[in-house]
């Protein structure tokens, strides 16, 4: 875990910051305000939406802090809300089909001795917006495929199947032999 994410006295930030202390919430913002950034920056497709997802996810922090039950780690909790808000932020913006043909998706690429060039950050751009979700929660965060399908209202086995056709591309797209 990174090391911003550990908070100094955390159980006393909690206690303030369940108690509507501001200064604890905004303890709690600094603390996890850029992995929320991140993750959601990494679902979204835009800067504006990812910002947009930041500050709704602070918002439900702020709103739902009390009902924080201390199961897990904090950081587990606000990530769920972070990779909620990102998804529910797909689902309003949505504008593709998650089927669509990887002819939909062409762009320009570079041949040259080695083969296609690259690199991963742009091959997950091409990703339709709810399959680089899937490998972004899947690969990136370490959430289950049953954890995926509760957050997008689909099955564990649509998460399967999104990851394996978004791992065939991808290894395509990257130059990779695909067996």
């Amino acid at each position: 875990m990174v090391a911003a994410l550990v908070l100094s006295e955390s159980e006393q930030v909690l206690t303030r910051a369940r108690a509507g202390d501001i200064a604890a919430l905004e303890q709690l913002y600094r603390a996890y305000e850029v992995p929320v950034y991140n993750l959601a920056r990494r679902i979204c497709r835009s800067v504006e939406d990812a910002e947009d997802v930041l500050q709704e996810t602070f918002f439900e922090v702020c709103r739902s802090i009390r009902q924080y039950r201390g199961d897990g780690t904090l950081w587990g909790w606000i990530r769920s809300i972070a990779s909620s808000k990102a998804l529910m932020r797909l689902r309003r913006n949505r504008y593709r089909d998650t089927d669509e043909l990887d002819e939909e998706f062409h762009q320009p690429v570079t041949r040259g001795e080695s083969g296609l060039r690259m690199d991963l950050e742009a091959a997950l751009e091409r990703l339709p917006d709810l399959t680089r979700a899937v490998v972004w929660l899947h690969d990136v965060e370490g959430y289950t495929h049953e954890e995926i399908a509760g957050l997008m209202g689909k099955t564990p086995s649509f998460s399967k199947s999104q990851l394996a056709r978004a791992h065939t591309r991808l290894r395509r797209w990257l130059g990779e032999e695909v067996a």
